[in-house]
């Protein structure tokens, strides 16, 4: 057993953790933060980057993700903004990171699609919704929190302009902390698309109304809402238990001092769009260029609102994180005290002696053992050879490394 968790740790796949009971990808790069709140068991929320090179300008994108940061700790939670510095995945960025990416240019607006040739070609890059719903997922941090995310765009059914958001969405683990999908997006559509797909979608609160971005309400109802942290942790963990394998969208309205009246911000999407349209603006750059056009139609306000809606779900995402690490700590000591109930552990075992009796049950030398869980551990591949000698044939047996890892 110890050379086969050697073999494990030494291993190119990646080292073993008995903390995350995972494999750590080597292509990822932890801050010294996130390393212990790993090793100690601490929630952690998963934070973009693209809000620090394409939705702010500077200085407040440094001054904002610096601030959700400490929010996050504030309540007893860990932050771990997600950025590809030449060519590797950061999980958890120190200050100095978080400031040169907001004064860098040409830093590549990174999802799915790119993540390959930006980790390849050694270059830096900052994780949009999707890119960092996959380093969350490949990191083990359930939570991720962001302003809003991507969607339809008006007039998709024509374009067929969606977003990669929402493509990761519908096949990953993940609980995405937003206020709804942009309002610069066609809310409509977007949620149609989250339902095919099998995301579940809830808004926070009392009431059902899907929030939209910079105002309240959208006009449009989520299937579900969760009143609090609590009950969605226990959505969370309910969809984990049941291996649905795609995410969970918590809308979480914007503050009702914070919200900009519908009417004006309407006027200035529209206005956008159609700037957009004459200039030609298409694909992954059309968000940040009407967020920052739609900035200037409203003298700066929706700027205020952007910062404004993001401070606030940084503190309700990390309360779910918090509220969802007490759930899997509760089940884990209930697991524990099962074990050491004086019960003994129920495997099947391989014997040439066993065979299954009339009663379903598996007898070996007289005694019976009652079926269970598999356990496995580990394989071996037997291989024989044969040499043929003057007197005798002579069977050697040759046991490979093992061909699986083992499972623990």
């Amino acid at each position: 057993m110890a050379k086969m968790l050697n073999f494990l740790r030494s291993s190119h796949y990646g080292f073993y953790s008995r903390n995350t009971r995972r494999f750590s990808h080597s292509t990822l790069v932890y801050s010294e933060e996130v390393k212990c709140a790993k090793t100690e068991n601490k929630p952690i929320v998963a934070l973009e980057s693209t809000i620090i090179t394409h939705g702010m300008p500077y200085p407040q994108n440094v001054e904002t993700a610096l601030e959700v940061e400490n929010i996050i700790r504030e309540q007893g939670a860990v932050p771990a903004t997600i950025a590809i510095l030449k060519g590797q995945l950061h999980i958890g960025l120190t200050k100095p990171q978080v400031e040169s990416l907001g004064k860098q240019k040409g830093v590549i607006k990174t999802s799915r699609r790119d993540l390959a040739f930006v980790v390849a070609d050694k270059l830096n890059g900052a994780t949009t919704v999707a890119g960092t719903i996959i380093a969350a997922e490949l990191a083990d941090i359930p939570v991720f929190v962001t302003g809003g995310i991507g969607g339809v765009h008006r007039d998709g059914e024509n374009t067929m302009d969606v977003s990669a958001d929402l493509t990761e969405l519908s096949r990953s683990k993940t609980l995405v902390v937003c206020s709804g999908v942009k309002s610069i997006l066609d809310i409509g559509k977007t949620l149609e698309y989250l339902e095919t797909h099998g995301v579940t979608v809830c808004a926070f609160g009392d009431s059902k109304e899907f929030p939209s971005f910079y105002t309240r309400r959208s006009g449009f109802e989520a299937p579900y809402n969760v009143i609090d942290a609590t009950h969605a942790a226990r959505v969370m963990k309910a969809a984990r238990d049941l291996h649905l394998s795609s995410g969970i969208v918590v809308a979480v309205p914007i503050c009702e001092k914070d919200a900009m009246n519908d009417k004006v911000i309407e006027e200035a999407i529209e206005h956008a769009l159609r700037e957009a349209n004459q200039r030609g603006i298409r694909g992954k750059e059309i968000t940040p260029y009407l967020l920052a056009a739609v900035s200037v139609a409203t003298g700066g306000a929706s700027l205020g609102a952007n910062i404004a809606l993001i401070k606030n779900n940084a503190k309700v995402g990390a309360d779910i994180a918090i509220q969802y690490q007490k759930l899997r700590n509760t089940f884990s000591s209930e697991q524990g005290l099962k074990k050491g109930s004086g019960n003994k552990p129920r495997f099947h075992v391989p014997s040439r002696n066993m065979h299954t009796t009339p009663r379903g049950l598996i007898k070996e030398n007289g005694t019976q053992l009652e079926r269970g869980d598999v356990l496995v551990i580990g394989g071996a591949n037997v291989d024989r050879t044969y040499r043929i000698s003057e007197e005798k044939i002579q069977a050697h047996k040759t046991i490979s490394a093992p061909s699986k890892q083992s499972c623990f």
